[in-house]
């Protein structure tokens, strides 16, 4: 069984309350097909990702927010209390995606020296700290190389049933230590599926991508382009972040696109490679985009998470994409 979730819209060119309503609305839309929750972004030019789960806890009853938890903006006593804390109030769940920051810049503008293997390791202790620390029981006590604490509590205690997900982003490594350090979930941007060798190479990871998926692949490309239109300007964009991007999934796919603008059977990467989203498209028929899902899934993806909602029918587009590709995979 595939978790499904989708992903945080962007707040610009709206309004405070016109961006309340467009999420509260995104939100109730994926709740009701099914899918568990929201990925929320965290970096230095966005909304702060616990406001954000906040309002969509707010906003819907079951919903899960996948919180981008990224040591450079919080210490882990307040990220393990913030949980707590919102399992008291609300008595719901978020799930936690760590991350290491992939703009060099945006590092550098908040004090940030350390390498890139250097922030998985840092990485690995603050996700042990929280961890200690929703365990409950005891005072946590702690003496790594980044982190220290001496009898800490977090009080109310959490309930263990609202224990987080754990989720780790990123292809390298020095990621892949850090989750099975973490036993967390990778989650990646997928390449082309003519990359991966044999096995399960993305066994018990997660992959992010987008779906426009309709009755006739004449239909799909026609959304397709009109969403992703030719864009000379977003092009030059992506070259010169490229440039500054350490993240090795982002120069992997880059590459790639930088080879060519044409999709590649039902896979598309034009929307990344003009800078109007960061991971890649599957376009086409329901069964076109349905098999290839499949053979992600086969490769051992149990979490997929949808890019960012346009309208409503957007998922019932690509929940009957999955469903063909998990009728597949059966």
């Amino acid at each position: 069984m595939v978790t499904v979730y989708t992903t945080f819209p962007s707040a610009t060119d709206c309004t405070p309350w016109e961006f309340r309503e467009r999420l509260a609305q995104e939100a109730k839309w994926a709740e009701a097909a099914g899918i568990r929750g929201m990925l929320v972004y965290s970096d230095n030019t966005l909304l702060d990702p616990w406001a954000a789960a906040q309002l969509l806890i707010e906003k819907t009853e079951r919903f899960v927010p996948l919180v981008a938890v990224n040591p450079v903006y919080m210490h882990p006593f307040s990220v393990a209390r913030m949980i707590s804390s919102i399992g008291f109030l609300h008595e719901r769940r978020v799930d936690l995606n760590y991350v290491t920051g992939g703009f060099h810049r945006h590092l550098q503008e908040l004090g940030c020296g350390l390498d890139h293997d250097r922030r998985y390791d840092r990485l690995t202790e603050y996700a042990e700290v929280v961890r200690q620390l929703l365990d409950g029981g005891r005072p946590v006590s702690y003496d790594g190389e980044f982190y220290q604490l001496k009898h800490a509590a977090i009080t109310p205690p959490l309930e263990p049933a609202l224990k987080p997900g754990v989720f780790v982003s990123g292809t390298s490594d020095a990621c892949r230590t850090t989750q099975q350090r973490l036993g967390a979930t990778r989650l990646s941007y997928p390449r082309e599926i003519g990359e991966y060798g044999d096995g399960q190479p993305l066994a018990g990871g997660g992959i992010r991508l987008g779906i426009i998926a309709r009755d006739t692949a004449e239909e799909a490309w026609a959304v397709a382009h009109a969403r992703f239109p030719s864009d000379p300007l977003g092009e030059e964009v992506h070259e010169i972040a490229a440039e500054t991007v350490e993240s090795q999934w982002h120069l992997s796919l880059s590459e790639d696109a930088f080879r060519s603008h044409s999709p590649k059977d039902t896979y598309w990467l034009y929307p990344f490679r003009a800078y109007k989203t960061f991971c890649p498209y599957l376009v086409g028929t329901y069964e076109q985009v349905g098999e290839l899902l499949a053979r992600y899934l086969a490769l051992g993806v149990s979490t997929l998470i949808l890019d960012e909602i346009t309208e409503e029918a957007d998922l019932h587009h690509s929940m009957r994409a999955l469903r063909h590709a998990q009728g597949e995979t059966a």
